[in-house]
């Protein structure tokens, strides 16, 4: 089991975030001339009202280096200073190279370490916690994550069950050593059951359907969901989740300044934050404009809470995340 406390030898700091989204908006509307659907039905189920597109020239690593930019000049840092690169991704540009040595070398922060890392919607808390125990080791001293997703690409636009739920973006963050032992990263926890891989995945050919691939939309190299069982996974596992973290961290739902969720579903989320008596501007929920931007979304809600002065130093936030594997991860941060 990975749920244990972070070792604080040594602080970490968030020191700067950056965000990064296509100009072209899909709407409901724009949605329900391609195929049968409503604004009315897409609201009710997953309560998105647009999302951003990229366009056919805009690239995954375009995203997230304008990500990085912001987020490093957001840190007052210079590139040359990062150690590591981790892009975490689903839909990197190629296998080979990883995207993340690509954005090293466009950002001139050769010869920092870079990997992509695939862990779908946990991507970013993934990587936030794996730069933490970095950090918290004395191995590196400033590490770059970057968010990012071009899920449009891996989209059957004639599906409407899952044409209604994804959107592109990227979403970064800079963390540095901090001289503050009490700053950073409290708690973590990383998990997966790969036993559930064909309730959401994207074969490639006949070889990647599992047996009863009845529900398969006929697409190859586009997602594949059985939306009611992630569904009741989201929802059992969430909960969990947060409970979890706060009973290892010894702190109470009353002591988190905020709770920033992966934004699979804003039934889910604003389930989850009536159980535990929470109010809107403690859970975050920003799905209605982006949809479901897998490993961005938890960025892209980090730093909008940033540039609305809602985060200040010494607040306790909890960032929690599930995705496709299936994977689930929480980070408790100290800021």
């Amino acid at each position: 089991m990975s749920r244990q406390p972070a070792c604080n030898a040594m602080g970490v700091r968030l020191a700067g975030t950056g965000i990064s989204v296509p100009q072209r908006v899909l709407t409901n509307d724009d949605l329900a001339k391609m195929v049968q659907t409503s604004d009315d039905w897409i609201t009710q189920r997953t309560g998105i009202k647009e999302r951003r597109i990229a366009d056919e020239g805009t690239t995954v690593r375009d995203l997230a280096r304008d990500a990085l930019v912001q987020a490093i000049q957001n840190a007052g840092i210079e590139p040359r200073q990062i150690d590591l690169l981790l892009c975490a991704t689903l839909t990197p540009e190629m296998c080979c190279p990883s995207t993340a040595a690509r954005l090293v070398a466009e950002l001139g922060a050769t010869p920092a370490g870079a990997m992509d890392l695939s862990a779908a919607c946990s991507g970013f808390v993934y990587a936030l916690n794996i730069a933490a125990g970095m950090i918290q080791a004395r191995t590196h001293q400033t590490v770059a994550i970057v968010g990012v997703e071009t899920l449009s690409r891996i989209t059957d636009y004639n599906d409407r069950r899952m044409c209604i739920l994804f959107g592109d973006g990227a979403g970064a963050a800079i963390v540095t050593a901090s001289d503050d032992p009490g700053q950073g990263c409290v708690y973590q926890s990383m998990h997966s059951d790969g036993s559930l891989w064909h309730e959401l995945y994207c074969p490639r050919t006949e070889a990647d359907l599992p047996e009863d691939h009845d529900s398969f939309s006929g697409t190859f190299n586009t997602l594949q969901m059985n939306g009611r069982e992630v569904y009741k996974f989201a929802v059992t596992t969430l909960r969990r989740m947060i409970d979890e973290a706060l009973q290892a961290a010894g702190v109470t739902l009353q002591d988190l300044a905020m709770i920033i969720p992966h934004q699979s579903n804003k039934r889910i989320l604003e389930s989850a934050r009536d159980r535990l008596g929470l109010p809107p501007d403690k859970m975050i929920i920003n799905i209605d404009r982006y949809g479901n931007t897998s490993a961005a979304s938890v960025p892209l809600c980090l730093h909008e809470q940033i540039e609305l002065g809602r985060l200040k130093t010494g607040d306790l936030v909890l960032f929690v995340a599930i995705g496709g594997g299936m994977t689930w991860a929480t980070s408790l941060w100290r800021l």
